[in-house]
């Protein structure tokens, strides 16, 4: 089955202006923008058709052929990732079986994440989109429920039943625990990764469904799937010992960066 990855990058984001462009330095204090190294994590996976960036922004675009990428001119009126991925999917043809949105914020994400997600998506046939999902060890769980109660939101938690299919996904820490766990203990809280494998058909769908208050309220595009009744393969995924973090708040970067460093990340 035929593979594409788009990256969808926007300049205007609300939290965060500009944030694709935005430098991080790796191990060995090499800069590189949030964009290149989110195309640098779609390249080394494996069993790919074909890689693209998909926005709307001129300085994105040649920032992005800069360093070799193939670029995808979508509109300005895309409201998320989904519909931009499912514009530029359109615009190359709509020829692959599976596209796969690697959101523009995660240059941390591991290939073996979205290798294990295309294979997922493959073994379910009632699937019509997956998505990978991380359980938090202690360590990770008190860094969101810091962050919450901060005022900030750490990331994204999944709930889903026992075939993996997603029940809800929430900025906040879902579900409650009543309680704190060691930082190497394995918690029953799932980190969803913004990562997501779809099914054409769904795919080409998903622009032309009304929004719901669930998705307005939470600010999370893969909730309009459930609030159409499709259906969203949660796959867990290993850490392998990597450690993951999204770059949504600007004071996710030097986190980021300390995180390439411990790894050894360039």
């Amino acid at each position: 089955m035929s593979v594409l990855i788009a990256i969808p990058a926007r300049y205007a984001s609300t939290r965060y202006p500009g944030k694709p462009l935005v430098p991080l330095a790796g191990a060995g204090g090499q800069a590189r923008t949030l964009i290149e190294r989110s195309w640098r994590a779609a390249m080394a996976v494996e069993g790919v058709a074909r890689v693209v960036i998909a926005t709307d922004d001129a300085r994105i675009r040649d920032a992005a052929e800069a360093f070799g990428a193939e670029v995808v001119m979508t509109s300005e009126g895309c409201a998320n990732g989904t519909e931009r991925c499912a514009e530029a999917h359109a615009a190359l043809g709509s020829g692959y079986e599976i596209v796969v949105n690697l959101q523009g914020d995660a240059p941390l994400t591991p290939h073996w994440f979205i290798e294990d997600l295309v294979a997922g998506l493959r073994a379910d046939p009632t699937a019509e989109v997956a998505t990978p999902v991380l359980r938090c060890d202690g360590r990770a769980l008190n860094g969101f429920l810091h962050d919450r109660a901060a005022g900030r939101v750490g990331g994204t938690t999944a709930v889903f039943d026992r075939r993996g299919h997603a029940l809800y996904f929430s900025k906040e820490v879902i579900p409650y625990t009543g309680r704190r766990y060691e930082d190497a203990a394995p918690t029953p809280v799932f980190h969803h990764v913004g990562v997501y494998a779809y099914r054409p058909d769904a795919l080409a769908g998903y622009p032309g469904w009304v929004p719901g208050p669930l998705e307005g309220l939470e600010g999370l595009e893969q909730l309009r799937f459930l609030e159409n009744g499709r259906s969203v393969l949660c796959v867990e995924v290993e850490a392998r010992g990597r450690q993951f973090w999204e770059l949504n708040n600007p004071e996710d970067a030097p986190r980021i960066e300390a995180m390439m460093r411990a790894m050894g990340l360039e």
